[in-house]
């Protein structure tokens, strides 16, 4: 069983350009929570982090984007919104990434930390160079 004490965090870059959403985010979840690694435990953050470039430019198969609605309620009376997946992916699609990896990750305390690790760039550009991620390459 992993600890914290002995966690090694990476830094990985996904790029989403011409990817399914849906493979997009499971990668990205794979590795937000340590799945991929041998150390993995199920109530230990053992994630790594990950950058997810060129969101702008992932796709939806079928008729998804015409189809597809997310909703959220603002907390007043009659404050249900919706939105087609077309137009968010047009408007924000950090967004439409983001919520499609925070679907795959644990609720709780365990999910939001983990779900703290990703970045998520509309653009080929991010401002992690520091880090000096690896490019994820292995399972696309």
């Amino acid at each position: 069983m992993a600890r914290k004490e002995d966690i090694q965090r990476q830094w990985y870059v996904i790029d989403a350009a011409g990817k399914p959403l849906g493979r997009v985010a499971t990668v990205a979840a794979t590795l937000l929570q340590g799945k991929h690694k041998p150390a993995y435990t199920p109530h230990v953050d053992t994630g790594d982090y990950v950058i997810v470039v060129n969101a702008s430019r992932v796709v939806l198969t079928g008729r998804k984007a015409e189809k597809k609605i997310y909703y959220h309620h603002t907390g007043w009376p009659r404050g249900l919104r919706a939105i087609l997946a077309r137009d968010l992916l047009r408007t924000r699609p950090e967004r439409a990434v983001e919520r499609a990896v925070r679907g795959m990750l644990p609720r709780g305390s365990l999910g939001r930390a983990m779900f703290r690790k990703l970045k998520v760039y509309a653009g080929p550009d991010h401002p992690h160079a520091a880090q000096q991620p690896e490019a994820w390459e292995r399972g696309d």
